[in-house]
């Protein structure tokens, strides 16, 4: 036991429970006891055997009196006779030739604790927890099953079992009820989905001297697995069933009996019966277990006693066979003639109970011979009647028998709780079995008022078993999340997360982290041993601070979620940002040791952190459902997919991997999808969604969250892209031409004539008021002041830094404000200048400039060392290298701290090409400027000239038609490494071999690598030295085989003798090199361009975005002359402390009254959406076909019923031809006797049908 108790404990930091490998299972046998009969007992029938059925050569005393010496010993016991030894069979068992999965196993002592064989199923074995635990007892043997029987098992029993996700407990050998079940569970396995075949788990008991060929499995180290030969005859084998997920074969000693497993199967259900539902346990109730009676003998009375005695409910199939039609006509006939106040207890029966109870027993035992015993065990069973339910299914059907397993237990919980409810208890039946079609035709059809009390413990259930169904039948019949969602349920959601869960490692990695920083708790090794679940510990409250907080989901998130929002729950919590780590946790610490006022809160925006809760566990539905109900669609959409995203790069598994993927997916899907049912609806609304600061998501924006999650669909929205064209050209016409850009750039006066043309401002007012006037009737009854505001903030916040910082920053208040008046010259200068445009077309051509003038001092005005040099263009260029650097280091200042701002620069790679070309222009310069150095620095700096000439890429990005051929490109140079993998190979074969081949002896280490390498890479492009390598064409040189004049500097000679076999190999490496392999690089390029071309536009748009960011927040004069504008920021800054105006791109913030209405119309639209997608869902095929499906399935039900029907009309009308019969014959009998005497003769029957 301790040992299955450590491997569960291990299991917590490993992220799945029962970590240990399924071989490692040594401990087995220390623990897992079999019996073996020691005592022989002679059997009365056979003297030489003994009455366990083993033969007394196998025993090793014969038993003849008892202790005293008084008596003969005549019975066998199991527990006197038979001593315990370690168990030898155990393992994986394979069916041979059965072609399906492996199933566990296990020998063990039928006084085995339960405890430890559950906790083994579950933790080692691997299966899934029940919600239900069916217990099948009877029908043993070679007992025929009547054909209804079949019917229940086969379309009721598996069913209810799939639906439920139930255990069966069988007795696992090939005959009765296990051979039915049996057929039953492998048609479902063929018919139903991956999915689906997960959840009906069968588990068979069977005594182990019952079993053939049971020693095929005897290996005292354990078989994985042990291959089982079983026979599929007719004849009377007790072979087991390969339908069993699991075998536990009981053993008590005796071979070849029956009825040994009794004991310990009700032991097991027993204990069953006393553990919760769902994750670690979580569930509202405890698991609920139903034994179904099929048939049976007398012996099964003792059975169902001593189960009832348990309270463990029992469903009697009446109709099946003696015992169960026992046990239905007792109830019925002791119901329907005995009072119940004289029924209260067994001891107080009258002598009439006990006379039609052993009429009862006589009638359906007649063979019995102790006939009182089984009256006082019939009396007993009906004392226990509210735990049976008695179903015939010749009446009822097997349809809906999974409605009447839920009735079953219902009436039961009733009997064992009296202070339960009985739609309380059915409720939480249902919730533990994710049936919600019950439910809903059941508990939810308007009969009954639910109150918020009687659904809150059921949806904590629903919410930590992942049952979204549940949670939306609850939301909608009265359930407030509102006042459901503390912080204290939150945090006891985060903490009943799945150990095999990626979130859960995640959170506890952090928790782990806050006790050793903060010098407080226990150690990391400690740690290990303590599950994160804060309602399933036994944690003391000076302990408290060991628990799940929401301090560590809210690091979580702000893990994943980089610096594009505020951090989660400070506000709660009293942090502020700029504390220290170390200082964070120990207040955290001391806080969560105290008394935590905040968890009694409520979570202002309730469905959104539920979620991130079901986003971070990767739940699909569930995810899906709080986003509908969530608010701020496309902001919820694109933070889901960013956290999807980050924890695809933490998950280990290539399964959850790609899910995670795929639901991130579907989240950027969703945003692209609102996104434009917005912008359909009203493009200035729209606008102002993608920019809108959200107070939920830590003042995050659309534009940036969008840009975090690499959300590329999302980008190539055409609205999304009018917003950055507008952005981008600022108040400039977008139809400018580029020739006009540049003529007025180097001829600024052209500014004031009407070759730029400008938008005017208050024309886009006067525009968007007379269009949202329309798109907006309806939300609310003042649309003229909310749209005024919508246009003025979004014109606002499209000015410049420069512009933005002359007008104080406040919310928009939503009154309309003129902007000052500027002169005219002013006002058009400013316009043209700040557009981003301008400064993208001043940075491209000073720095076409600037390349010019590097590369004419590289190639003629490259002057001498000091004091020859450098000359004045040289001085030039080294000042305008500076300012390049300055801009590096403006743009570096992006983040709250100095490691973030380095982080964020560092993520760009074009800033990773910044940096090296400025870094590789300083080495250049230093060493240009020492003789000895001279040459080296003249070299670096031509290899820097080659590294700003490629930064020119990064500014042809934004052009529409090379842009997305940028991209093609760079997704080719991953091909081409690739290629040079395949070519390094020949490569250095061949010329390693044709090295050797040419050149016995050539120590020079610089031409082994001319040769070795450099020539063969140049016979790839013709250059082919034939004079070095053909004995034919050789020329005449200076040459020795010398050694010692090879190494004092002579040339080798040309080794001839082979040169045959060096003509042969250059032509084989250039056949493979030349035609193979490059013929593989253009294939690989025509795939690559072929796929790529589809989705080069979606890149382009969203590298075009950073492109635009980028410039929109650069000064307006391009370097050299930025340093004027640097000076200028650096005055403003920290001279003059004026903060910037807009230090994030793209951000507004609204007061809460225009915040809530762009919520509404933002959900409005997402209704509309989900409307949209519901209706083509429905017109689907499948879902056409799913719904003739349902219809069919109910006219069958309705045709089974028509002729239940018909059959019970055929009775009657039997009866009553057999009453008229009886009545003609009587009338015949008295019209020829005298006894009567009548007036008149009898009447005649009419004839109907003649009418």
């Amino acid at each position: 036991m301790k040992e299955l108790e450590r491997e569960r404990d291990g299991g917590v930091g490993g992220g799945k429970a029962g970590s240990r490998n399924d071989k490692d299972q040594s401990w087995v046998p220390k623990t897992i006891k079999k019996r073996v009969c020691t005592t022989f007992v002679e059997d009365p029938n056979n003297g030489r055997q003994c009455q366990c059925g083993s033969v007394q050569e196998a025993h090793e005393s014969v038993a003849t009196e008892d202790c005293f010496g008084a008596a003969i010993v005549t019975q066998w016991d199991s527990r006197q006779h038979t001593s315990e030894c370690p168990t030898d069979a155990f393992g994986e068992l394979e069916f041979a030739g059965a072609g399906r999965r492996h199933s566990a196993f296990l020998r063990l002592s039928f006084d085995t604790p339960p405890e430890l064989v559950y906790k083994l199923m579950v933790t080692q074995w691997g299966l899934p927890s029940p919600n239900l635990v069916l217990s099948l007892v009877g029908c043993e043997g070679q007992e025929k099953m009547k054909t209804w029987v079949r019917d229940v098992l086969k379309n009721g029993l598996v069913k209810a079992a799939q639906s439920t996700g139930a255990w069966i407990l069988m007795g696992g050998l090939r005959e009765g009820v296990s051979r039915c079940v049996s057929e039953a569970v492998k048609n479902h396995l063929a018919a139903a989905p991956a999915l689906s075949q997960k959840k009906v788990t069968v588990v068979g008991l069977a005594p182990w001297g019952l079993v053939h060929n049971r020693q095929q499995l005897v290996n005292p180290q354990g078989s994985f697995p042990a291959r089982y030969h079983f026979q599929n005859t007719s004849q009377d084998l007790c072979c087991l069933d390969n339908s069993c997920q699991a075998f536990l074969l009981v053993d008590d000693g005796s071979v070849g009996q029956k009825g040994g497993e009794r004991a310990f199967c009700a032991s097991l259900e027993d204990y069953i019966s006393h553990q919760r539902t769902g994750i670690w346990g979580s569930g509202s109730i405890e698991i609920p277990v139903l034994c179904m009676l099929i048939s049976g003998d007398a012996k099964m009375l003792w059975r169902l006693d001593a189960s009832l005695k348990r309270d463990t409910p029992w469903l009697v199939l009446t109709g099946s066979g003696l015992a169960a039609d026992f046990i239905g006509e007792l109830l019925e006939d002791l119901s329907t003639n005995c009072p119940a106040a004289e029924l209260e207890n067994s001891q107080g029966l009258s002598a009439e109970h006990r006379d039609r109870a052993r009429v009862v027993v006589r009638k359906h035992f007649p063979a019995v011979a102790e006939v009182e015993k089984l009256v006082d065990r019939a009396l007993s069973i009906y004392h226990n009647k509210d735990l049976i339910t008695v179903f015939n299914g010749e009446q009822d059907g097997s349809d809906d028998f999974d409605t009447v397993l839920l009735k079953a237990l219902v009436k039961a919980s009733k009997r064992v709780s009296s202070e339960a409810s009985e739609y309380t208890e059915e409720l939480k039946l249902a919730v533990a079995w994710n049936r919600v079609d019950i439910a809903k035709s059941e508990l939810f059809n308007g009969d009954i008022q639910w109150k918020y009390e009687d659904l809150e413990e059921s949806m904590t259930d629903a919410l930590i078993n992942d049952k979204p169904q549940f949670v939306r039948l609850f939301c909608e019949n009265g359930l407030n999340i509102l006042d459901y969602l503390t912080y204290r349920r939150l945090e006891t959601l985060y903490s009943s997360l799945s150990d095999s869960s990626l979130a859960y490692v995640l959170l506890q990695k952090r928790l782990m982290e806050r006790h050793h920083v903060a010098g407080s708790g226990p150690s990391v090794e400690d740690e290990l041993t303590v599950p994160l679940t804060s309602s399933h510990s036994a944690l003391t409250k000076t302990a408290s601070a060991m628990k799940l907080s929401l301090y560590e989901v809210s690091h979580l998130l702000s893990d994943l979620l980089d610096d594009v929002c505020q951090p989660f729950y400070y506000e709660p919590l009293g942090l502020r940002h700029s504390k220290s780590t170390r200082r964070t946790h120990k207040y955290i610490n001391k806080m969560l040791s105290g008394e935590c006022k905040y968890r009694s809160r409520a979570c202002p925006s309730p469905w959104e952190n539920l979620f991130i809760w079901a986003v971070l566990q990767n739940r699909n539905e569930m995810a899906t459902y709080f986003w509908e109900m969530a608010g701020e669609s496309v902001l919820s959409a694109l933070g889901g997919c960013k956290l999807l995203r980050e924890l695809s790069k933490h998950a280990t598994e290539t399964e959850n991997k790609l899910a995670m993927k795929e639901q991130a997916k579907k989240f950027e899907k969703l945003a692209h999808d609102v996104f434009g049912e917005c912008h359909q609806s009203s493009e200035t609304h729209a606008f102002t969604l993608l920019i809108r600061k959200s107070q939920v998501w830590g003042e995050a924006t659309c534009l940036q969250m969008a840009t975090a999650a690499d959300a590329r669909l999302f980008f190539s929205h055409s609205g999304v892209q009018t917003l950055l064209s507008q952005i981008w050209w600022g108040e400039m016409e977008r139809n400018t031409k580029v020739w006009k850009l540049v003529l007025t750039f180097f001829l600024p006066p052209l500014i004031y004539t009407k070759l730029i043309s400008f938008r005017d401002r208050e024309e886009e007012v006067k525009l968007v008021e007379e269009n949202q006037g329309k798109d907006t009737e309806g939300l609310d009854g003042n649309e003229c002041t909310r749209n005024d505001s919508m246009a003025i903030a979004l014109k606002d916040v499209l000015q410049s830094d420069e512009e933005a910082e002359e007008v104080p920053t406040k919310k928009t208040t939503g009154s309309l404000q003129s902007p000052p008046k500027r002169p005219f010259a002013l006002l058009q200068w400013r316009k043209f200048w700040y557009a981003p445009v301008t400064s993208f077309l001043g940075n491209v051509l000073m720095y076409f400039l600037f390349l010019c003038l590097f590369a004419y001092i590289l190639l003629v005005n490259f002057k001498p060392p000091p004091p020859n040099g450098p000359s004045t263009l040289e001085f030039v260029l080294y000042f305008w290298v500076f300012t390049l650097a300055c801009e590096e280091v403006r743009q570096t200042f992006v983040g709250s701290t100095f490691s973030q701002m380095i982080s964020n620069y560092i993520k760009d790679v074009w800033n990773k090409c910044d940096l090296t070309a400025i870094s590789l222009f300083i080495v250049g310069v230093i060493c240009r400027m020492f003789p000895a150095t001279f040459e080296f620095g003249r070299a670096v700096m031509a290899i820097d000239f080659l590294v700003f000439t490629l930064r020119l890429i990064h500014i042809f990005a934004v052009h529409k038609q090379l842009g997305p051929k940028i991209i093609i490109v760079g997704k080719m140079m991953k091909d081409v490494f690739f290629f040079l993998f395949f070519l390094a190979v020949w490569l250095v074969a061949y010329g390693v071999a044709n090295q050797a081949l040419l050149y016995s002896y050539d120590p020079r280490p610089l031409w082994i690598f001319r040769r070795v390498f450099y020539r063969p890479y140049m016979h790839i492009f013709g250059q082919i030295p034939i004079h070095e390598m053909d004995a034919d064409k050789l020329e005449e040189i200076h040459c020795t085989n010398n050694f010692t004049e090879i190494d004092a500097g002579m040339e080798p000679c040309v080794n001839t003798s082979v040169n045959w076999l060096v003509v042969i190999l250059l032509a084989i490496y250039l056949l493979s090199t030349n035609i193979v392999l490059v013929n593989l690089l253009i294939a690989m390029f025509s795939h690559t361009f072929s796929k790529v071309q589809e989705n080069s536009d979606i890149y382009w748009k969203f590298q075009r975005y950073n492109l635009i960011v980028e410039y929109h927040s650069r000064p307006c004069l391009a370097p050299p002359f930025i340093i004027i504008s640097h000076l200028h920021l650096f005055i403003k800054r920290y001279i003059r402390r004026i903060p910037s105006a807009k230090g994030k791109h793209f951000v507004l913030d609204l007061n809460e009254k225009m915040a809530s209405q762009l919520n509404t119309w933002e959900a409005i639209q997402k209704e509309i959406l989900l409307s949209a997608q519901n209706k083509r869902q429905r017109e689907t095929d499948s879902s056409q076909l799913k719904r003739t499906s349902t219809k069919v399935d109910t006219v069958l039900k309705q045709m089974t019923e028509i002729r239940d029907h018909t059959r019970r009309l055929q009775q009657l009308e039997a009866e009553m031809e057999y009453c008229c019969s009886a009545l003609t014959w009587m009338t015949e009998a008295l019209s020829q006797s005298n006894l009567i005497k009548t007036n008149r003769p009898p009447p005649q029957l009419r004839d109907l049908s003649a009418s």
